[in-house]
């Protein structure tokens, strides 16, 4: 019977040790898995022994039952390892046969359409271009979400278009080109659409990455928000973001349709100004060939000068707000709506308005892409109508201190209050329609609105409040007088304004009139039609104080 020795301190259980004195195992358990019959020594040290002694009966039989769990665990090890063996041959085979499948086109087959999913007709055979959105392999059949910007058709391959190499690589965001025939689905299965795409020829134009790189790991499903905006080009491929990109196009489109109907003509005034109009602490400088320059706030005092030679004008472009805000409504770039309209009172101004935003929605709801986007986007949406409710300044105050909604200060409001985001939208969403807020204090609006005739401390303003986003426009009569015009400069701090401002000024010389108009932020009205928490979810590279990348 062969002796084994065992040294807990100094022992090693594993097959660089022999079991010797000079090379001892650490546990009675390794020694009998290495030798079920050997004679055990274990090395003992107190006052009466400093050596190797027998082991004792009941270590023993504790050494026999881990010799016993170390040897089941071996055999297991050893199967998994035959069946890795065994899975690692088949893959091997079933690529080496997968590679010697060559997808070809079938000649024979009716020449294919090429088209967008858009264009997709039943019993006929496309040829067309995308991105794979979803993707699925199973034993001689894949399946392939496709997407083009248009659309998402569900393509179907099967047997050796199924079962080739080139399938079984296919990632997530890779571009292929699919040739096919749209069927219909059948009874009791679903897919976008209702069509399925049978394909019998495809070509990969590009390959998107696997492994550590692939799509799923640079976009992951609740990733802080910071990193999926790092990321945003990427992330403006799902279904959500370009979702609310498609309801932004639809309502721009209405926008102008409407501005159309009204007989508006639109301008395209410049970016790059020389004066303010919404204060001067939220301008961002410009250093123009060493002329002091901003980025504009908006483009209001330019669409006043076409009124006398274009008539009733609009424009769709960006403003700029140095404003270091981070709530869920700002936004330090933003597509702003701007119209002026001449020979009008502010009721017919407030009337227009009303129609300009009852009118646009309906026709996005009534589009067939942007329709059915905001019923998935926001299955509660209620469409406003005209007329909306109106309210004046002083009532506000009234209902906000009625209801126990503090100022600022946590005081009861008073006349002159600015009414805060947070207060204001705590009214509107309780009051539940759209508001024409009317009549506030001059000290708090700019240097052009008009005061009104019965009250020369209010002006003829107005802000469009809707539930769940707040304002979403602005808007006024705007002075006529020159004397007017001057005080307002002179109000707001804004000096030199005869060489700055002498262009607007000339508005009032030479043939003024009344006119009004109004600013609609497009990113708040998406943010209030798909119900977005954040105006951030409605900019295509959203910028805001700390974020102008990518």
């Amino acid at each position: 019977m062969s002796e084994l020795y065992i040294n807990e301190t100094s022992g090693v259980d594993a097959v660089t040790a022999s079991g010797s004195k000079e090379s001892p195992f650490q546990t009675a358990a390794y020694a009998l898995y290495v030798k079920e019959d050997a004679k055990l020594f274990v090395y003992k040290k107190d006052e009466e022994t400093d050596g190797y002694v027998e082991i004792s009966a009941s270590a023993l039989k504790k050494g026999k039952k881990g010799a016993e769990s170390l040897k089941k665990k071996a055999e297991k090890a050893k199967l998994a390892e035959a069946q890795k063996a065994q899975k690692d041959a088949d893959e091997a085979a079933k690529k080496l046969e997968a590679l010697k499948i060559v997808i070809k086109q079938d000649e024979s087959l009716p020449e294919a359409k090429k088209g967008k999913i858009r264009d997709l007709k039943v019993d006929q055979r496309f040829k067309v271009s995308g991105w794979i959105h979803r993707f699925r392999a199973q034993k001689g059949l894949a399946f392939i979400v496709l997407r083009d910007g248009t659309g998402y058709v569900q393509a179907v391959l099967s047997g050796d278009l199924a079962n080739a190499y080139q399938t079984q690589t296919l990632t997530l965001e890779s571009t292929v080109t699919l040739f096919g025939t749209v069927k219909k689905l059948p009874e009791g299965k679903q897919a976008v659409g209702g069509i399925e795409l049978v394909v019998d020829y495809y070509e990969v134009v590009g390959l998107a990455p696997s492994g550590e790189d692939a799509f799923t790991n640079k976009i992951q499903e609740g990733a802080d928000p910071s990193l999926l905006l790092d990321q945003r080009h990427l992330a403006l491929r799902g279904e959500t973001l370009s979702g609310v990109m498609k309801v932004r196009a639809a309502l721009l489109r209405a926008i102008r349709r409407v501005y159309e109907e009204e007989g508006l003509i639109e301008v395209t005034p410049p970016a790059m100004v020389q004066t303010q109009v919404e204060g001067g602490s939220t301008l961002f400088k410009v250093d123009y060939y060493g002329e002091e320059s901003f980025l504009t706030q908006s483009a209001q005092l330019y669409l006043e000068t076409c009124l006398p030679a274009l008539g009733d004008v609009y424009c769709v472009q960006e403003s700029f707000r140095a404003e270091k805000s981070h709530t869920r409504r700002h936004l330090s770039e933003y597509t702003h709506i701007e119209a002026e309209l001449a020979f009008l009172t502010f009721d017919e101004l407030l009337k227009h308005i009303e129609i300009l935003i009852s009118r646009s929605v309906k026709y996005v709801l009534e589009d067939p892409v942007a329709g059915p986007l905001i019923k998935q986007l926001n299955p509660d949406f209620v469409a406003p109508e005209a007329p909306f409710k109106r309210m004046e300044y002083i009532h506000a105050l009234d209902w906000l201190n009625e209801h126990g909604v503090p100022n600022e200060d946590g005081e009861q409001f008073k006349f002159g209050d600015d009414i805060a985001e947070a207060a204001e939208r705590k009214m509107t969403d309780d009051i539940g329609v759209p508001i024409l807020l009317t009549r506030f204090p001059a000290e708090i609006k700019s240097f052009y609105m008009k005061r009104c005739s019965d009250d020369p401390r209010v002006t003829e303003s107005v802000d469009v409040l809707m539930p769940t986003v707040g304002e979403i426009t602005g808007g006024s009569m705007r002075s006529e007088g020159l004397e007017e015009l001057i005080e307002g400069f002179k109000r707001e701090g804004i000096k030199d304004y005869d060489a700055y401002y002498y262009w607007f000024i000339d508005q009032r010389k030479y043939g003024t009139s009344p006119h009004g108009g109004y600013g609609l932020g497009t990113e708040r009205i998406l943010a209030w039609l798909t119900n977005r928490f954040t105006v951030r979810d409605c900019s295509l590279y959203p910028r805001f104080s700390g974020r102008c990348k990518p």
